[in-house]
């Protein structure tokens, strides 16, 4: 896997936590994988976000959410669409609806990172990052 990819990481830390059902997991803190969590906690996927360690060894951790007592993740998946070998941009007019408007794609757009719904609110397009649902 290219290091490179901080997003895609990011998100498999939280797949692979969530399938093994963590509390927590620890992505690499940068100003791109704080956006998202932030994102997810608005719409709910995570609970919360904690910042630790210092300088450059800077890391989220993430606290994730589960429902009922056999703890099912609430995310049931995260895909990555936008790669570094293939951006994936989309005007505002063809922003995806991730199953119908149950899940979301996180959008990165001009006024920073959002979801398809709060960019089509804001008549905005961008680099489609992912998708959560």
């Amino acid at each position: 896997m290219a290091a490179n990819d901080t997003i895609a990481d990011m998100l498999t830390r939280i797949r692979n936590a969530n399938m093994a059902r963590h509390q927590t997991t620890q992505v690499p803190a940068t100003k791109m994988t704080r956006s998202i969590a932030k994102v997810l906690q608005e719409e709910g996927f995570i609970s919360e976000i904690a910042e630790d360690g210092e300088g450059v060894k800077r890391h989220l951790v993430i606290s994730l959410k589960y429902k009922g007592k056999n703890r099912q993740p609430l995310i049931t998946a995260l895909k990555r669409v936008s790669k570094p070998g293939l951006r994936v941009y989309s005007n505002r007019k063809d922003l995806p609806r991730v199953l119908g408007g149950i899940g979301i794609a996180i959008i990165s757009t001009s006024s920073g990172i959002m979801t398809d719904r709060e960019a089509r609110r804001q008549n905005l397009g961008g680099e489609v990052l992912c998708y959560v649902w």
